[in-house]
């Protein structure tokens, strides 16, 4: 399939997301300078949520891969709307309403109304949701590497040692509680409470998401239609991908307080994130490319202590993706260099 076909809902999305932020900007401001302001946002929020989200898209394909076509069709069309209204809108409202103690009618009339307090309100649940995506984020990519039977490796000090003391068991689950410890020590009694609880919950996330992607994609007659890379994978991904948008939900504030204009320029982003995804799966490309996946991975765990770190200080976003898209262009100089090297050209005999 050429990669335009891949694009045409994300072009046509983005197209229709930006005339939206332009009329957004006509009506909320009456003049022409305005609504190119908004229209200059949306885009920067969509390349910001692309940036930071690629090697997301990069996890979604490693499990894809393993997926049912349905269920693929599904992530792609159930999935970008939950990634959109779910995240985008959704999740940022219930963060408002419990914050504030309104309900989620009053935290949209709060959003419009008054963008400034709707902003602070998010702003205090930063500390609990860096938190909560740090460890689960952590937990999946040191899920990667700590694995007994991994037997491709790119940085081979670190990755062997990972694979050699696989087999203890829990060993990723006491490193990341010891690194949860070790923030909340430096935190005041009231906040390092917040922290804890919130990291807890990352935590048990992703250990009972991992336990019912088990059940769920098990091969066995009972599963029906949650069959082996069905509705267990469906559910992984889609938890990822809520991790992976905490970042770029809180980072979207810092350019606008328009819950509307949030909502657009990072749902444009998310399309091309999923359709990277269905690319990469389709075109093999995680295959040719072996250690394309490791270089995410990694990006993952870089973002994990990022957002840890976000529980001391603000980390500009440009740095986040400025690591990540650094790290996955080595990974993939790499498997340049070793198929040119390993890769023996057909026979012409």
């Amino acid at each position: 399939m050429p990669t335009i076909k891949y694009l045409l809902w994300p072009i046509i999305v983005t197209i229709a997301g930006l005339a939206g932020c332009f009329w957004f900007g006509w009506t909320y401001t009456g003049n022409i300078v305005g609504a190119l302001s908004y229209l200059f946002i949306g885009g920067v929020l969509s390349v910001l949520e692309i940036s930071l989200s690629f090697d997301n898209a990069i996890i979604n394909a490693n499990k894809l891969q393993y997926m049912t076509e349905v269920w693929r069709r599904r992530f792609l069309t159930w999935g970008i709307l939950i990634a959109v209204f779910g995240m985008r809108i959704i999740f940022p409202l219930a963060i408002v309403a419990v914050a504030a103690q309104i309900s989620p009618w009053a935290a949209v009339e709060l959003a419009i109304a008054e963008p400034t307090e709707y902003e602070r309100i998010i702003g205090d649940a930063h500390l609990s949701i860096s938190a909560f995506g740090g460890t689960f984020l952590m937990m999946v990519g040191l899920s990667y590497f700590v694995d007994a039977e991994k037997d491709v490796h790119w940085v081979h000090a670190i990755e062997t040692f990972l694979q050699k003391v696989a087999s203890i068991r829990g060993l990723e689950i006491a490193f990341v509680l010891i690194v949860i410890v070790g923030f909340a020590s430096v935190l005041s009694d009231a906040l390092a409470l917040t922290f804890l609880m919130s990291a807890l919950f990352g935590l048990l996330t992703f250990l009972g998401v991992d336990l019912l992607g088990d059940l769920l994609d098990a091969e066995d007659e009972t599963v029906g239609t949650a069959a082996r890379g069905g509705l267990g994978a469906f559910l992984y991904l889609e938890v990822l991908d809520a991790s992976f948008s905490f970042d770029g939900v809180i980072g979207a504030f810092a350019l606008t307080t328009n819950l509307f204009l949030i909502a657009i320029g990072l749902g444009v982003g998310a399309m091309y994130v999923r359709a990277m995804t269905i690319m990469l799966v389709e075109k093999g490309t995680l295959a040719q490319f072996r250690f394309l996946e490791h270089g995410a991975f990694y990006s993952i765990l870089i973002l994990s202590v990022i957002m840890f770190m976000q529980s001391l200080t603000h980390v500009p976003e440009v740095i986040t993706g400025l690591m990540s898209a650094g790290l996955i262009g080595m990974a993939l100089w790499s498997s340049v260099l070793y198929n040119r090297k390993h890769i023996e050209s057909p026979s012409t005999e």
